[in-house]
């Protein structure tokens, strides 16, 4: 009667153990799928976001040498910083720059200097944020000409600090879309090889009191209030001023 008992309860401790087999394998085939259809949506959601890039048309600017625009010879010197993730240097760049680049580069007044100044990340050595990576992207994109023409493709796509706008996928896509060498954009952008160069415009920066961007000096004066986009008519004071005292 013992050994029939006891042949019952292995009977039974194998179909529980069984049971519980099978509902790990189950459990596991479920964590499985669910991390298969999360990949899957977060592959779908990257491609759609990099089909959706918006195209530029490659702009006509006065004396393009790198980062500087205009006769390298002027004596006014406007310099500006800014960070690709920043709002306001979005708005500066398509409402105010034009004016400046048409009014006072283009007369031969004065020439004009990007700078990068990507402090949203939180500037480290290590960094590899939207603001940095934006950076290294358009530094890639000087090394074939193109510094530009990618500041204009990089601002037309953006949509927010830390929003994914600036991820390095569609970066890689703005580079595409504006006709780069990909082989050696993507060597460049995967080295970020100019971070020294970003870094030295960060510094600089910081030497001459910049606390938040778009920053503007003209011939090392700050054009406008700290914490304020400066107007056109700001700076274009101040490089009459200079010209003036230049005479």
């Amino acid at each position: 009667m013992s050994m029939e008992k006891k042949s019952k309860r292995q009977v039974r401790r194998e179909k529980m153990r069984n049971q519980a087999q099978r509902s790990r394998l189950m459990m596991i085939g479920l964590i499985i799928v669910g991390a298969a259809i999360l990949v899957f949506a977060v592959v779908l959601t990257q491609k759609k976001s990099v089909e959706n890039i918006i195209a530029v048309t490659p702009a006509s600017l006065p004396n393009a040498d790198g980062l500087t625009l205009g006769d390298p010879n002027a004596k006014v010197s406007i310099e500006v910083f800014e960070d690709f993730q920043c709002p306001a240097c979005k708005n500066f760049s398509e409402g105010i720059e034009p004016a400046i680049i048409q009014n006072l580069v283009e007369t031969g007044k004065a020439k004009y200097t990007f700078h990068n100044y990507p402090f949203i990340d939180g500037r480290t050595t290590t960094s590899d944020g939207e603001s940095d990576q934006a950076a290294n992207a358009s530094m890639c994109a000087n090394e074939q000409g193109k510094f530009w023409d990618m500041k204009a493709i990089i601002y037309t796509n953006w949509n927010g600090e830390n929003q994914g706008g600036l991820s390095n996928a569609r970066l890689e896509a703005m580079a595409e879309s504006i006709g780069l060498d990909m082989t050696s954009f993507n060597n460049c952008f995967d080295a970020n090889k100019y971070q020294g160069d970003i870094q030295a415009d960060y510094d600089l920066g910081d030497q001459m009191g910049v606390s938040g961007t778009p920053s503007v000096f003209v011939n090392g004066a700050r054009a406008g209030q700290p914490g304020f986009i400066p107007s056109y008519q700001e700076i274009a004071d101040l490089v009459e001023a200079a010209l003036a005292a230049a005479q």
